[in-house]
């Protein structure tokens, strides 16, 4: 096991970093049992696998319609909400974004048992693009995980909300941040970085639970060594079946050392098959998006990646978007489920690009099965080749090889995306998969810029509007089969819809509105709205569901900002509509039947 070199165990050190007493006491419970009670939501999606279902059925399409708010609670922080609450036993544990406060609620009285309030390194929530919010917390062993906007990983008593260990996983000064939440899988804690904007490189790592020290760290570009690739052994799609990546992959797609600020950033959810110990994650676009000044495939951003949990080692890594001329990203969640795919029963992986198209892949080979628009303004390729896996790009809308400060007008998706990293959910009863999306274009224009630590590494400048198909409709909610590659149902929204979604036994699918709405509609046919209730500011934050003393609960944050909030402000016609819905201002929202 390696030791990170930032650790720093001194109690007095400790004390002075959370002011308050340091204790160790802590009690154990482990997650896979957490999880596989429905009373608890014990991760941020509900389970290892990314799947954001709930077995629990009291609220169902039939009592959902007389759903009323059951508590509130007040974060005090503006900024985008985003993530959710957990839930263990008869604690709810919540997070606000940047200055990054953790509250543990009793659900009996909710009364806060304890606060934790970060000393963080000044300017901290400067670095990141799109506002400071963070995805949230993790639990096991008894202890409360959060990852800093300022690259620090803390470790809290659940208990007391005392600091049992911290570490630092980068530094702020170059422009590296934290957003995602950290994932307990096995005995690992596993956190990643923000700031493809930064002309940061992307990493993905993996801490003790027990006392904080580094694991392994991989890196998305670079040499093979410190990617924890195998020239021989790690294998990619290519020419209809699985070949070894070979050697120098990475360094092979880049000019010079353009591969130490090329991006490939790690902001999103990640996912784990305890059965392959395989960890499944995205990487980001690359830093500057340009690509009139940079190599073609710039490898390994864009990407879908497995790796062994235990070494870090990568079995198999699939590029979404080579030759990536838009800004686009793979770092949403992975949805890992057993579903027929054309008829045949497979272990998938199926993955909803911020390129607007929907990729199923068997998790256990890496194999590209489908891949098929999600996104029907999507026009910046005509499909996803199934044996070669590249995208048959539409040259209308491609920025090489036209002229540096020439725009490309009407590209589709906007760099905002077809989905931020708000999560989809899976119903394992139907099927289906359920998916918050965006319906923004962009006129596009690339220049050339230069590089200085911690300031922005763009290179195009752009203007966004709704897609003009969706008759000034800017997001929606579907409904996916990705076995089939084929769309089940839609609903539109107004907004983009940056929330996560949940579905449940009870037949019904959330999610939330950047207006404020919190909505659940029939998951049989997601034109169906059930239920619809106005939350003080716009919702970024995930849905989630628990029960306590026989009673289901459904919860959500509200508070806009974020990635939404920059792609809302740069549709003016829209940031005036949604003004007056919303305000910036942070709310737990608890729903339940009445008694």
């Amino acid at each position: 096991m390696a030791r990170s070199a930032d650790r720093v165990w001194q109690s007095a050190e400790r004390k002075d970093y959370c002011n308050k007493e340091v204790t160790l006491r802590v009690s154990y419970a482990p997650v896979s049992a957490l999880i596989s009670n429905p009373k608890n939501w014990a991760m941020q999606a509900g389970d290892m696998y990314g799947r954001r279902y709930s077995p629990l059925n009291q609220i169902n399409r039939r009592t959902v319609t007389t759903m009323k708010v059951a508590w509130t609670f007040s974060t005090g922080v503006l900024r985008g909400h985003e993530g959710g609450p957990i839930v263990i036993g008869n604690t709810l544990y919540v997070h606000t974004p940047f200055p990054n406060k953790v509250f543990a609620i009793d659900l009996e009285s909710q009364r806060i048992k304890w606060k934790y309030e970060a000393k963080q390194v000044a300017g901290a929530g400067v670095p990141a693009c799109c506002d400071s919010g963070a995805g949230g917390v993790a639990y096991a062993e008894g202890k409360i995980f959060l990852q800093q906007a300022d690259m620090t990983l803390v470790a809290l008593d659940a208990d007391t909300g005392a600091v049992i260990w911290w570490v630092r996983t980068g530094d702020p000064k170059f422009g590296q941040s934290s957003v995602n939440a950290p994932h307990v899988f096995k005995d690992k804690v596993i956190t990643g970085i923000a700031g493809d904007d930064f002309g940061i490189r992307g990493f993905i790592a993996a801490y003790s639970v027990e006392d904080g020290a580094l694991v392994w760290k991989g890196y998305s570009t670079g040499p093979d060594s410190e990617m924890l690739i195998d020239p021989v052994e790690t294998l990619t799609y290519a020419n209809g079946r699985m070949e070894p990546v070979g050697p120098d992959s990475s360094l092979k797609s880049w000019a010079g050392e353009e591969w130490k600020l090329g991006g490939g950033t790690t902001p999103g959810a990640y996912s784990f098959d305890p059965e392959l110990n395989l960890l499944y994650y995205g990487s980001g676009s690359p830093s500057y998006w340009n690509p009139a000044q940079r190599s073609i495939d710039h490898k390994w951003t864009a990407s879908i990646w497995a790796r062994d949990i235990d070494t870090g080692r990568v079995k198999w890594i699939y590029q979404t978007t080579p030759n990536n001329n838009w800004g686009f990203s793979a770092a949403t969640e992975m949805l890992l489920a057993d579903i027929p795919v054309k008829g045949v029963q497979r272990k998938a992986l199926v993955h909803f690009d911020t390129n607007g198209f929907a990729y199923t892949l068997d998790r256990v080979t890496g194999e590209l099965l489908v891949a098929d628009k999600y996104n029907s303004s999507a026009n910046w390729a005509t499909r996803i080749d199934l044996t070669s896996g590249r995208p048959q790009l539409e040259k209308q809308y491609a920025t090489v090889p036209k002229d540096v400060n020439v725009p490309t007008i009407g590209v589709c998706p906007a760099m905002t995306d077809s989905k931020g990293q708000q999560p989809s959910a899976f119903d394992a009863e139907n099927g289906l998969f359920y998916v918050p999306t965006s319906a923004v274009c962009m006129d596009y224009e690339p220049f050339v810029v230069e590089y200085t630590a911690g300031q922005p590494y763009v290179g195009a400048t752009l203007s966004m509007y709704p897609a003009p198909r969706n008759r000034n409709k800017a997001g929606g909610f579907l409904a996916w089969d990705a076995g089939l590659g084929k769309l089940v149902g839609a609903r539109q929204e107004s907004f983009e819809v940056r929330s996560g979604a949940l579905v449940t036994a009870g037949g019904i699918a959330c999610y939330g509105t950047l207006e404020g709405y919190l909505k659940c509609v029939d998951a049989a046919d997601v034109s169906k709205e059930l239920f619809s209730f106005k939350t003080p500011s716009g919702i970024v934050g995930n849905v989630n569901t628990w029960e306590y003393r026989g009673k289901q609960y459904i919860g959500v944050l509200s508070g806009i900002g974020g990635e939404p909030g920059v792609g809302t402000t740069a549709v003016p016609e829209k940031d005036k509509e949604l003004s007056a819905y919303t305000q910036l201002g942070g709310q737990l929202t608890v729903f339940a039947l009445p008694d």
